[in-house]
């Protein structure tokens, strides 16, 4: 009778020990969530009226701008973005946010308009080269393509023509 209450003992030690360190091993498979730019509060948002708030009311309502247009300051844009990534995967955005007030010559708001998740651009490399233009040269042709170049007409060296500027070469 002991020896079965002593192994029903260790079972049980060894079923704990295996669920912590399932627990433990699970818990590395968690998605983490981060948020990143403007935090967007839609009372605020709705709050700016075109042709009644101006540059200044904006800032004071919705704080400075992420970002403003690059031509001229007729825009000013909020960016929001949450993402989402398992484990260490690459992060993936899960909904964004672009806030774009348009102001006026005068600096008066003419328009507010919301993008979305559909603005950001899914970009998929082909491969881990860029490829270029030109001709393609090998390790050797790079180490050893300049044999002969140096002091030939026109490189830069002696042999060739003068760089004087005289008429003769003087």
């Amino acid at each position: 009778m002991r020896q079965f209450s002593r192994q029903s003992r260790s079972g049980r030690i060894l079923l704990a020990g295996g669920l912590v360190a399932l627990a433990l091993g699970m818990s590395g498979c968690t998605r983490i969530r981060t948020h990143q730019g403007y935090q967007v509060d839609k009372l605020l948002v709705d709050s700016i009226q075109p042709g009644v708030d101006n540059r200044a009311s904006v800032e004071g309502t919705l704080g400075r701008p992420t970002f403003a247009a690059q031509f001229g300051e007729q825009d000013w844009y909020y960016v929001s973005r949450d993402m989402r990534a398992l484990a260490f995967s690459n992060p993936k955005p899960v909904a964004q946010t672009i806030l774009r007030v348009r102001f006026d010559p005068a600096g008066n708001v003419a328009a507010v308009d919301r993008m979305g998740l559909e603005q950001v651009a899914k970009i998929s490399p082909t491969g881990d080269k860029t490829p270029t233009l030109g001709r393609h040269r090998s390790l050797l042709d790079e180490i050893f393509g300049n044999i002969g170049a140096v002091g030939a007409g026109g490189m830069g060296g002696m042999g060739g023509g003068s760089n004087t500027g005289g008429p003769n070469g003087s």
